[in-house]
């Protein structure tokens, strides 16, 4: 009946529906786009807080992966209380979005002030080393003695990061606090420092942290070093390990939040709407960071590509791959990420991901690698977005700091600390040394290869020259000046005595002079092989001998058959 009169009075039925949903009070269309907006925005920024409130406000158990017989789980990780516990993020922070957008933003970080090294590598880069001693926060003067035992940590930041992002601050001041000094090493180009060389850093360059690792250690030879990397960071620091195995002077390590396979992640983070978006913002950055460094990239690199870059992999493709000389985007993130060479990791290693990290995926995770490796403990929680980890309702404190410097206090204290075997002798250096700068080369007595410069004699201990950390002068050349003092006054000893020779000496020395210089250019040879074994092999005098016994054997032998063969032809000419 109904529906006749409607057709009857002439109203669709799409009128109809207008005229009923108009009927409805708005008061119930707004409730509704708030629910519709709500599950929107929570499946959207991941939101976790039915889930808390479903776990009581526990929070999420830390998962722990690790080798069967590992001692470092065992005596190491066991004690920590941090890795054997839950993980509650801040309720008003309840995604992992929201937690690193709030670490971006503000991250309440602690308020204190840096100590400044510039130190200088060995292809002329420049490298921000920025100190924190636990005796500054006692407003004492900070001072490192060559004899210091105190531990100290290096820290290595993210991507586009240094030591003035709030998670460095929060890492350094909590260590610092308890009593370890701390050094954070920019990569190049950050921190405030130019760059002065034709290298750049990158996801996989290991080239800075060896070399100031290796300074760090010459330096002070009884601080037992540690280090800390964070996100790209995280990923240069166990690719270093990896690459040293026993051949390292630290410690103990952590990696926090890092990326692991730079290809997935790259493939992870232009997957979805939310992940696009933390690529442009980290493009935004790479194009800041290249900015500040136009004259040197525009000359190296495609700097309109770059200008132009609205993604991390184009900008790779315009500069890194430029820069680094990598054929292809993925031959770099290939051979740059660090899931390759965890096997090779022979330093007591914690590992922290979060499993909701929106910039490195849980994909990437080399989860039976880590449980192959007995050094290697992997800590993972279902919340803590990238670097984030807040705790407590003021959100001022980050997880994974305390569950780092817990592990590496518990380190400290036991007996399975790595130490650097004191026969490992492979010096590593920059891909551009100075020896690559010079055309020439002199070929020393003891076989050694120097650099012909107008510089004089290069550097190559990776200390920089004329620096001063801590009222400490950092100073080279004080022993090549006193053994050019010792060497003149024994010059000058022996004219002295030339002078007062009479003529028939002075033939006698000549002659002795030519029949010694003759000697010594037979013998030299012998000499130069001797001293490179010597040196580069460290074996014995003995092991020496015998080496120089067997391989001359063939001209002894022919000397001696051809003596006795002529004793044995004169008796016999005689009968």
């Amino acid at each position: 009946m109904l529906d006749s009169q409607a057709v009857a009075g002439g109203e669709s039925p799409a009128e109809l529906l207008f005229r009923a949903a108009a009927m409805v009070p708005a008061e119930r269309y707004a409730l509704a786009a708030i629910a519709v907006v709500s599950v929107f925005l929570y499946r959207f920024l991941e939101l976790h807080v039915i889930g808390d409130v479903l776990r009581g406000f526990r929070g999420g158990r830390v998962e722990l992966t690790f080798h069967p017989a590992s001692e470092i789980y065992h005596r190491v990780a066991s004690k920590c209380r941090s890795l054997h516990g839950r993980y509650l993020a801040t309720p008003w922070l309840a995604s992992p979005h929201l937690q690193t957008l709030f670490l971006g933003i503000s991250g309440r970080p602690p308020s204190f002030t840096y100590k400044r090294q510039l130190y200088t590598v060995r292809d002329g880069g420049t490298i921000a080393l920025d100190w924190l001693l636990a005796s500054d926060l006692e407003d004492a003067d900070g001072f490192i003695s060559k004899d210091d035992s105190t531990p100290l940590v290096v820290v290595v930041p993210g991507l586009t990061s240094d030591s003035a992002a709030a998670y460095v601050k929060h890492l350094v001041y909590s260590i610092a606090s308890k009593g370890w000094n701390v050094v954070v090493s920019n990569h190049r180009g950050l921190g405030g420092v130019s760059i002065t060389s034709d290298c750049f850093y990158n996801g996989g360059w290991t080239e800075d942290v060896r070399e100031v690792i290796k300074y760090l250690h010459h330096r002070y030879p009884k601080t037992p070093l540690f280090c800390i990397g964070t996100s790209i960071g995280a990923n240069i620091v166990v690719k270093y390990l990896g690459e040293e195995g026993e051949n390292t002077p630290v410690a103990g390590a952590a990696s926090i939040c890092s990326p692991w396979d730079l290809l997935i992640g790259d493939r992870f983070i232009s997957r979805k709407l939310v992940q696009r978006i933390y690529d442009k913002a980290l493009a935004i950055g790479l194009k800041g960071y290249a900015k500040l460094h136009q004259p040197v990239l525009a000359r190296l690199a495609n700097w309109e590509g770059i200008k132009k870059s609205r993604s991390i992999r184009e900008f790779d493709h315009h500069a890194t791959c430029v820069v680094a000389s990598y054929e292809t985007v993925d031959t770099y993130y290939r051979r740059c990420s660090s899931a390759s060479f965890v096997g090779n990791v022979s330093v007591p290693l914690l590992c922290i991901n979060a499993l909701d990290d929106p910039l490195c995926t849980r994909e990437a995770i080399p989860w039976d690698e880590c449980r192959a490796n007995k050094n290697i403990v992997l800590a993972t929680t279902p919340n803590g977005g990238h670097l984030a980890f807040f705790q407590g309702l003021t959100a001022g404190r980050l997880w994974w700091v305390g569950a780092a410097s817990e592990f590496l206090f518990a380190l400290h204290e036991s007996s399975y600390m790595h130490w650097q075997k004191a026969n490992d002798h492979v010096l590593h250096s920059s891909l551009e040394s100075s020896i690559d700068k010079s055309p020439y080369v002199n070929i020393m007595e003891d076989g050694m290869v120097a650099p012909v410069t107008k510089d004089g004699p290069s550097n190559n201990d990776g200390s920089p020259s004329d620096h001063e950390v801590d009222g400490v002068q950092l100073s080279n050349g004080v022993g090549d000046r006193q053994q050019l003092e010792v060497s003149g006054e024994k010059h000058n000893e022996h004219v002295s005595e030339a002078g007062n020779e009479s003529p028939a000496g002075s033939a006698n020395r000549q002659g002795d002079d030519i029949y010694s210089n003759k000697l010594h250019e037979i013998i030299a040879p012998v000499k130069r092989s001797i001293n490179q074994l010597t040196r580069h092999q460290g074996r014995s005098i003995w092991l020496l001998a015998y080496i120089a016994f067997v391989t001359s054997w063939p001209l002894l032998g022919s000397l001696a058959f051809i003596t006795f063969r002529k004793k044995f032809r004169n008796p016999l000419r005689a009968k």
